[in-house]
Parts: structure tokens; sequence; C-alpha cells
């Protein structure tokens, strides 16, 4: 669409420019063939990439046989993957969604089922930190509690009690006879890549068992192997009691999940909850298919390896460039590069050196490699992102 032409979309993502028309694996291909490496992954969705092979077949298979028949009949590949998620994690019960945010709403709807179910209905308050990010619908943004998401949709929904994270004394101070359970991210993505210690998420734990309240984790970006574990709980050595995954376990395809133990699922009984999209036959082929793959010996141990790589020559850039880059951190293959300004022109400058990235708040640039993608993909970027330091350099002095 040219300039002078009127859109016909919400105004809610300004006027992007730069479009595709196809991609395979860690790269992306305009309609003239100018080629982008992918260090976004549609915000961590495009998990193994671009028209992965594996996945094209189950969703090319599958939608020659069937694509939609709603939750009112059984379909196989919703057990199928559901047992399967809970063999690789703590769970009992999985339901499954389109998206994060409906995950997440799915994961307060159970802890506060689960209180209410057991005979105490006024314990619906769930405490959330600072920093947080769960999704954009009205109880998601009230979770996470950020000003500019919150801005012009009031009354802003009750229900959530927002402290800084990292401080168990307050955590326990925050705890009241209203209190149905705690969320927390492993890591905070957009929030900056801020990764809490595993001694924070271990104290987590153990004041929700103390309190018999819920603990659920967000992984809608953490999860599938994006941090180097299948979920990054397994960090820290603990087990949650809900847990929210999104993005890469479509591979790109809507698909979301809510993970439970037996335990938290109790009150979610027939009538309770319900998606008209929801597990349908398309998203379980897809996601079975991406489970296939992240299943695989030794695949989520080469993103770790592949994460420490690249944090490694992040680092040796940042020695370089230390009037530019305040911090580097991160866990696996989710990886953040704090700036000293706003990371905006430093990532329009990526994108001119063909390397597509996202921004986070605190001035912070994520990048988001497909899981599979390469040390030499990863060598590039960085490359790139040297070569776009210096160009960013030079305007701001001009």
């Amino acid at each position: 669409m040219d300039g002078t032409q009127k859109s016909s979309l919400f105004s809610t993502y300004g006027h992007p420019t730069l479009s595709f028309d196809h991609g395979k694996g860690s790269y992306l291909f305009t309609i003239e063939g100018t080629r982008y490496l992918d260090f976004a992954a549609g915000v961590a969705v495009n998990a193994l990439g671009h028209a992965h092979p594996k996945l094209v077949e189950a969703l090319t298979e599958q939608a020659g046989k069937l694509w939609h028949v709603s939750n009112l009949f059984a379909i196989p590949g919703q057990e199928k993957l559901a047992k399967r998620l809970c063999d690789a994690s703590f769970a009992q019960k999985v339901f499954f969604n389109n998206s994060g945010a409906e995950a997440m709403e799915t994961s307060i709807k159970t802890a506060r089922r689960f209180h209410a179910h057991n005979g105490h209905p006024e314990r619906n308050r769930l405490i959330t930190f600072t920093g947080a990010f769960h999704g954009r619908t009205l109880a998601t943004i009230a979770a996470g509690g950020k000003r500019e998401h919150l801005d012009g949709f009031a009354p802003r929904m009750d229900g959530f009690d927002q402290i800084i994270a990292d401080d168990l004394d307050l955590v326990r101070e925050t705890i009241t006879a209203a209190t149905a359970g705690i969320i927390v991210e492993p890591v905070q993505g957009e929030g900056g890549v801020n990764v809490l210690p595993p001694s924070f998420l271990q104290g987590v734990r153990a004041l929700c068992d103390e309190y018999n309240i819920m603990l659920i984790l967000d992984e809608v970006q953490t999860g599938m192997g994006r941090t180097g574990k299948l979920f990054a709980y397994q960090w820290a050595g603990i087990e949650p009691d809900i847990m929210a995954l999104a993005k890469g376990i479509g591979g790109g395809f809507p698909l979301a999940a809510c993970l439970a133990t037996d335990k938290a699922a109790r009150g979610m009984i027939q009538g309770s909850h319900g998606s008209t999209f929801g597990g349908n036959p398309l998203a379980m082929a897809v996601g079975n298919a991406v489970l296939d793959v992240m299943l695989e010996d030794g695949f989520v141990e080469d993103v770790a390896d592949k994460g420490l790589y690249a944090l490694q020559k992040l680092a040796a850039l940042k020695d370089g460039n230390n009037d530019l880059i305040e911090d580097i951190r991160g866990k696996g293959l989710l990886i953040g590069i704090e700036f000293k300004d706003p990371p905006g022109p430093i990532i329009k400058c990526l994108a001119e050196e063909h390397v597509l990235s996202v921004p986070a708040a605190k001035n912070t640039l994520r990048l988001l490699p497909p899981l599979n993608t390469t040390r030499a993909e990863i060598d590039e970027a960085i490359e790139a992102l040297e070569a776009a330091l210096i160009k960013y350099r030079k305007q701001r002095n001009s």
C-alpha cells in the first residue's frame, strides 16, 4: 500500500512499510527477493523458523482432512498433544487456547476456581510483579500493570496486587487471606529480558506451598525450548501448579495451552470454561509436529549451547561499545541488549543491515532467533549489529 492510500486497518501497529513474501529457515524474503535474517521470529513465535518441512507436512496433511469441529466432539489430536505435554512437564491436565492472553486468562480462572471449588471464593486476588507482561485482554493488562497498556481502558480490572520482583519478604507481606496465587514470568521478556534468580522462584514456590495458593508461571515466551530447557521453570528445579504456554508451541500457527496439576484443575468442571477454536484439528497437527522436533535428543541442549555462544560473542561486542551498550543478559535464545539510548534507531539501523529484532522495556533490544538457528547465523547477526552500531554512532554524532 502506498502512502496516499487510506488503510482500512486499526492504527494500533502504526504504519509499517516492510513486508515479506515468503520465508525459509531463519530468513525472510521480500517480494523483490531481498533477504533478511529473522532474529525477531514473530516475537518468539517461529521457534522452528519458516516453512519447516515437518510443520508444512503436518499442516498440509491435516488441511486436506479436517479443520474444525468444535469441542462438542472428541478431537484425537488434543488427547495426543495433551498427554505428551504432561509427560514432558509437571502437569496432569491441559486446556488448549489460541493465544498467550487466552492461556493466561485460563490460568487466572483456574486459580480462582480452585479456591472457590474448595469453599473459599474470597481467595480471588493474584500477586504479580512490576516489569511483567501477561497479554492484552482487560484482565491481563491489569495483571501486567503497565500504564501505557491500561491508558484509556478504565476501569482497571480489580484482583491483582503488583509488587517489585526478587523480594521474598515483600511477597510474604503481600499475601493475605484473599490471595489465590502468584503469577511469575521466569524471564520477563517484554519487561526488558529480566532473568529472575532461581532462588527467588524457589522462594515463591515455598511460599505458595506454605499458604496453599497457586503458583502460576507465564511461560508464553520462555516455554517450548526458548531458554535452553523445554520449560524455563526447570532451571530453578521447581514445579508450578499452573502454567501458560503459547508462541513457540505452534511454530507460527495460533496455539496456546494452560497446563495444570490434577489438584489445581479440580474445579474446572464441565461448563466452567470453553473455547470455540481452541484445540482444533489443524492446531493439534502442527503442535504435535513442533513437539516431535523439540523432543528430539539434544535439541534443547543445543539451544542452551547456542545461547551461551551468542552471549559470549555479544559480551565481546559490548567491550568495544561501552559508550552505547549498558548490559547484555538473557537465557538460551531469549537475549536482551540494553542500550544507553532508546533502541528504536538502533533496531532501524540493524534492519538496514538486513537483520530483524524486537524492542522491549529498559532501552532493550531483543534477539529471538529460531531455536534451530545456526552458529553461523548468530555470527551473521552480531556482525550486522556491529555495523549497525557504527552507523548509529555516526548518525547520533552528526
